[in-house]
This record gives structure tokens, C-alpha cells and sequence, in this order.
């Protein structure tokens, strides 16, 4: 088995801190604590995962490719390098919904780049996004940013293991982190259809059982393949889903 990441969204201090205590307390295996990077959220992802180390030494905050500006250093470089951080993962983020917030044309291939030139040090991971249009479509882009220097992905939730092994053969060979999150309402399966055009398998079911139930089979997979497996409970019974997955201490 790789390692096992649990993404964290930052929406308080008081509120990560009370979750990052909980998991470090109560739940089994968890090596790494994601941070995304949210413009509703006060607290940037690298200020986050400097919050994040008081409980883990891996931390990796997000990235939003259309937040950097290339024509200046990395305005994340010193917290990260004080703080030791040496893992981020690049997305592309989503344009503000507040064009107040200024954003870039800049792709995460420019960003990976950037982090090798301006912090050598950093390993720079970088999303898949197994949605958004075609399986070769999907691997041009992972391939161009194999070619740009990241030396790993983590995926977009699965909800059915027959794409998951599929993108498995895809990917033989590389650092992959498979994604899994709950679906425990008919709203959030609303969501994931409209917003990420997912298509859900037959005899999916909103509900924590099923969502467990399945991440659990992608554990099972990334044990016996040695990948890594990428929790991202987003909200709702973080303790019931992360125990049923993990096991409580």
C-alpha cells in the first residue's frame, strides 16, 4: 500500500484544527493531509497545511494554476520554504466568481514548471480529471505534465471501479493517488451529474453505507497494486466515513 491522503477543506482554523485532531486521535493509516486551495475561504492552502503540520509532518497544499502570475517569484515560496513544505499538487482552479480576485491565462504545466525552476525542492503532483472530455484526451494532458516534471497525480472521485481499472492500465507505472468521496444525498449526486458530468453506476445509492462500501473496495485496490488512495470527505460525517473506510484507532 502507497500512502493515504485525506483532503481537508480549510474553512475556519478552529474548524481544521478540531478535524485534524479527531483524525490523528481516532482514525487508522493516514499519512498526508490535503489542503485545496477555496477563494470563499479566508485561509490559503499553504497557510492551511502549515496549520496542518502541527498533526502531520506530510502536508500538500493545493495550487490554482490561474492565480499565478509568471512574470513574478512564487508568492507562496516563503511560507512554503519556511514552513518545509516540499510537496504541492497544481490544479487548475476554476475562474472567481469575484472579478475583483485578478487570475492568469496560466496552465498547470507552466506552474509545474515554475516550481522547478524557482523551489527545485518541491515535489509538484498534478490532478486528473477523468470527466472532462475523452481517455485520450485525458492522457495528452497527463502526458504533458509528465513531460513538464510532476511526478504524480491524484484523480477526481470514482464511483465505479470499471473506469477506475481502466484508467489503471492507462496510468501502469505511475504515482497515482485513486480518488473517492461520499455521495450521501440526492443534491450531492445532482452535483457530481451537472457539474463534474459524472454518470453514476447501476445500483449506486446516496448513502454513507454505499459511499464506504466503495471506498473501501478502492483501498482493497490500491493494496494490492501499491497505489495510493485519496480521501476527500468534503463535509458531512467526516468521523463515520473516515472510520468506516480506515478503522478507528
Amino acid at each position: 500500500m502507497g500512502r493515504i491522503s485525506v483532503e481537508l477543506v480549510p474553512r475556519s482554523e478552529e474548524t481544521l484544527r478540531e478535524e485534524l485532531k479527531l483524525i490523528k486521535e481516532k482514525i487508522n493509516g493516514v499519512d498526508l493531509i490535503n489542503i485545496p486551495d477555496l477563494l470563499r475561504m479566508e485561509i490559503r492552502s499553504w497557510q492551511g497545511a502549515a496549520m496542518a503540520q502541527d498533526f502531520y509532518p506530510a502536508v500538500m497544499p493545493h495550487i490554482r494554476a490561474i492565480d499565478i502570475n509568471l512574470a513574478e517569484p512564487l508568492a507562496m515560496r516563503p511560507e512554503l520554504r519556511q514552513r518545509g513544505i516540499t510537496e504541492v499538487l497544481v490544479i487548475e482552479g476554476d475562474p472567481p466568481q469575484d472579478m475583483n480576485h485578478k487570475f492568469y491565462p496560466t496552465v498547470t504545466t507552466d506552474v509545474i514548471q515554475k516550481f522547478h525552476q524557482e523551489m527545485p525542492e518541491v515535489k509538484v503532483y498534478a490532478g486528473i480529471d477523468q470527466y472532462r472530455g475523452s481517455m485520450r484526451q485525458e492522457l495528452y494532458r497527463i502526458q504533458r505534465k509528465l513531460q513538464a516534471g510532476a511526478v504524480g497525480f491524484f484523480t477526481q472521485p470514482f464511483f465505479d471501479m470499471r473506469l477506475l481499472e481502466m484508467y489503471a492500465e492507462m496510468l501502469e507505472g505511475q504515482n497515482v493517488y485513486w480518488g473517492v468521496t461520499p455521495v450521501t444525498s440526492e443534491r450531492s449526486k445532482s452535483y457530481w451529474e451537472m457539474k463534474n458530468n459524472v454518470i453514476f453506476p447501476k445500483g449506486f445509492e446516496a448513502t454513507l453505507e454505499w459511499s464506504v462500501d466503495f471506498a473501501k473496495k478502492v483501498k482493497e485496490f490500491a493494496d494490492v497494486h501499491g497505489d495510493n488512495l485519496y480521501l476527500m470527505p468534503i463535509k458531512g460525517n467526516l468521523e463515520g466515513y473516515l472510520s468506516g473506510v480506515l478503522g478507528n484507532k
